[in-house]
């Protein structure tokens, strides 16, 4: 039994180990076969990236190649480009210094023709210093001589000398001054009139009398309470915003606004009619509309002065000066937009100056700019020509500029350049051309009074009139106090005092009057 486990046994473990082998043949040969096949894919795999190494290896190639030809061309376009600028600045450079050779020969010849001349002159200084060495002795004996002859000092001699020519000095300058007034003013009054004559002529601007006066028209009387709102706050809230008083009176269908300033009286007016028209009246909704209606105006406004400096045809004005400008528009002058009146004098400068050959040009700006302090001159202090004389010092313009606008309201001689004169007729002849301006009765009694009170303040005077609508004053004088050589002096201080003290259209004839009566009855 125990034989029989043991033979069962060792057939069992035999056959297990038959198996066992017959399992690890098969095996091999199952093994042997796919590393055969692994191989053949491994081989089929190299093989594969071996050509796609070589086709990538051949792109790469390619793509270096072309990266290499762009490069050479970039090179060689560059080296182009400096090798043309190397040969420009070096022609430059030869150009230069032939030119730099030719200035060193000039001045070389000058410094030779100097160098002779210095001779020369030195030379005939000598013998100068000789000749008037031999005067001054020549004259010392005279001298004596005459003193001998005369039994007079030299001392005496010459004071009594000086005294005669002084006489006779002053009696032929005398003579030979009032030739040449004479003479200066016969050709000066022709050939004035000439000019103006036909700057006129050439000048024939059309002017329209602007109203200085804002209304503002309502729909209807209802539309008033609207503006003024519950207890006054509508009313209150625009003349806050805007600066600028709003007058309700019993006028139909119709507000007032009143200011000092032009532009914030345009800037309320163009706010109240888009509030009217669109109907909504509020605090806030008026502060709206201000604002938008004020940045309307400002922009109008540099608009208005590059289209004027493109009229007049004048250019590089500072941006601050063509604002200035602009705001004329909204300024008047005795009834004439100061604005249009400045062109005008722009133009008729400008012709004066082509007249008698002068910079037209420069003219025409100082014709332009002559009234620019009347934009800012109820904000400082001071005329408006010295506003606008300050101003345009500021904002860089040219001194001749400069100078004709602050003196174009003066006649003082000595000190005006013939610019400054060309803007005054220019502003004389705008001004007092008929219908130019306007001045309301008030203005007009006020200005004749002031008149005939500059001229009362003069000693001499007996009576002044007012005459002409006051484009003329008539003087009456004292003839035991005033001679004639007083009235033409006395004429000439009140002119300077009237021009210094009062605004006035055109210009104001000065006549003073001297009478000698002699009275005698026959018996």
């Amino acid at each position: 039994m125990t034989a029989g486990i043991i033979a069962y046994i060792l057939l069992g473990v035999a056959a297990v180990s038959l198996a066992t082998v017959v399992g690890w043949v098969l095996r091999g040969k199952s093994s042997e076969k796919k590393v055969a096949e692994n191989e053949k894919l491994a081989e089929k795999i190299v093989q594969e990236a071996k050509r796609e190494a070589e086709t990538e290896k051949k792109r790469l190639i390619i793509e270096a190649k072309d990266e290499w030809y762009k490069a050479k061309a970039k090179f060689e376009k560059d080296t182009q480009s400096a090798r043309s600028q190397l040969q420009r600045d070096e022609r430059k450079l030869n150009d230069r210094e032939r030119d730099l050779n030719r200035r060193a020969d000039l001045l070389e010849r000058k410094e030779k023709e100097v160098r002779k001349s210095e001779q020369e002159v030195a030379g005939r200084e000598k013998s100068v210093a000789q000749k008037e060495t031999q005067l001054d002795r020549l004259v010392e004996e005279q001298n004596v001589r005459l003193e001998k002859i005369a039994n007079m000092s030299a001392e005496e001699a010459k004071q009594l000398l000086m005294v005669n020519l002084e006489n006779e000095a002053r009696h032929s300058a005398a003579k030979l001054v009032g030739e040449i007034r004479e003479n200066a003013l016969r050709n000066a009054d022709k050939q004035a009139r000439k000019i103006i004559t036909l700057a006129i002529q050439r000048m024939a601007a059309e002017h329209v009398v602007e109203s200085t006066v804002s209304v503002v028209n309502l729909p209807n009387d209802e539309m008033k309470g609207r503006i003024i709102g519950r207890e006054g706050r509508n009313i209150r809230a625009f003349e806050t915003v805007t600066g600028i008083d709003v007058i309700i009176d019993d006028t139909p269908e119709a507000v007032i606004l009143s200011g000092f300033d032009p532009v914030r009286r345009e800037i309320g007016r163009r706010a109240m009619e888009k509030l009217v028209l669109d109907g909504r009246i509020h605090p806030t909704r008026i502060e709206e509309v201000a604002e938008k209606t004020r940045a309307e105006v400002e922009e109008e406004i540099r608009d208005i002065g590059e289209q004027a400096s493109i009229d007049v045809g004048v250019s590089g004005l500072h941006p601050e000066v063509i604002k200035l400008l602009g705001r004329l528009r909204y300024r008047t002058s005795y009834g004439q937009n100061v604005l249009q009146h400045s062109k005008e004098v722009a133009f008729l400068t400008s012709m004066m100056a082509a007249e008698l050959g002068l910079d037209e040009p420069r003219a025409r700006r100082a014709g332009l700019l002559h009234d620019l302090g009347k934009a800012v001159d109820h904000e400082r202090e001071g005329t408006h020509a010295s506003i606008g004389k300050e101003l345009l010092s500021r904002y860089g313009e040219s001194p001749q500029v400069v100078e004709a606008v602050a003196l174009h309201h003066e006649t003082t001689d000595g000190d005006n350049t013939m610019l400054s004169v060309l803007v005054q007729a220019a502003d004389a002849i705008s001004g007092a051309r008929p219908g130019a301006r306007r001045e309301t009765l008030e203005t007009y009694v006020k200005r004749l009074v002031k008149l005939e009170e500059i001229a009362d303040s003069f000693a001499g005077v007996d009576k002044a009139y007012a005459i002409q609508a006051g484009r003329e004053i008539r003087i009456l004088v004292e003839n035991k106090r005033v001679d004639d050589s007083r009235a033409a002096v006395l004429a000439s201080e009140i002119a300077r005092k009237v021009e210094k003290e009062m605004e006035y259209p055109g210009q104001i004839k000065v006549v003073v009057i001297r009478e000698t009566r002699a009275t005698e009855y026959a018996k």
